[in-house]
């Protein structure tokens, strides 16, 4: 998928489900409830045991149909094993200027993290065209995006860190570009509980507040 593409397709889905789990297993089990929810992106954190052999599943699985990329991505050596398993995206915690050109030569989207007005200015000087606000919880949630998007109005953000059902819809009115939601939709408990539909429920949620939050055309 073209960079441009990816982009547009975030956006247009509006979350970014984050899986880290214990094993290959745990992560095949969350991200099939995740796409029974109705949300067809997926990112495989680098915290997961074999992750780019999960992504590679997970592309021959799902094809199109499935937007993949790999997160906590923080060297070139591991961003070139994740394009090599079929990754469309990466995401990283902070800036890597090496992860961005790698992507870059690839013509893939990386989408480095930023937490300071500062950072956000390093990462759009290295090219980033989305930007991941991490973590954005600890650092004032809401009021903070709101604070960022102050000085940078037309910069696509995407908070993560403690973004939930809860305040999904404040995100989105304080203009995030999609979010990005890990343990709070991706509940390993309830998948060792083997009650998977708890993710199913959560995923179409978040979908539709995200739906509901959003502007309506015109």
């Amino acid at each position: 998928m073209a960079l441009e593409d990816t982009i547009k397709r975030i956006k247009e889905i509006g979350i970014v489900p984050v899986v880290r789990a214990a094993n290959i297993e745990e992560a095949r089990q969350a991200i099939n409830a995740i796409c029974a929810g109705g949300i067809p992106i997926i990112e495989v954190t680098m915290t997961v045991p074999d992750a780019p052999a999960m992504i590679r599943e997970l592309v021959q699985h799902y094809g199109e149909r499935v937007l993949t990329g790999a997160g906590t991505v923080t060297t070139a050596r591991q961003a070139e094993f994740c394009l090599e398993s079929g990754a469309q995206f990466l995401v990283s915690p902070g800036l890597s200027v090496p992860v961005l050109e790698i992507a870059a030569k690839h013509g893939i989207l990386a989408i480095p993290g930023a937490l300071t007005p500062t950072e956000v200015m390093a990462a759009l000087e290295a090219g980033a065209r989305v930007i991941k606000i991490f973590p954005c919880g600890s650092a004032g949630g809401v009021k903070h995006l709101k604070a960022l998007r102050a000085p940078f109005p037309d910069t696509p953000f995407i908070p993560t860190g403690s973004v939930n059902l809860s305040n999904a819809a404040e995100y989105i009115a304080a203009g995030a570009f999609a979010l990005g939601v890990g343990a709070d939709l991706v509940d390993l408990a309830a998948l060792r509980r083997y009650e998977p539909q708890k993710i199913v429920e959560m995923a179409r949620s978040l979908l539709e507040t995200v739906r509901l939050a959003r502007p309506k055309p015109g």
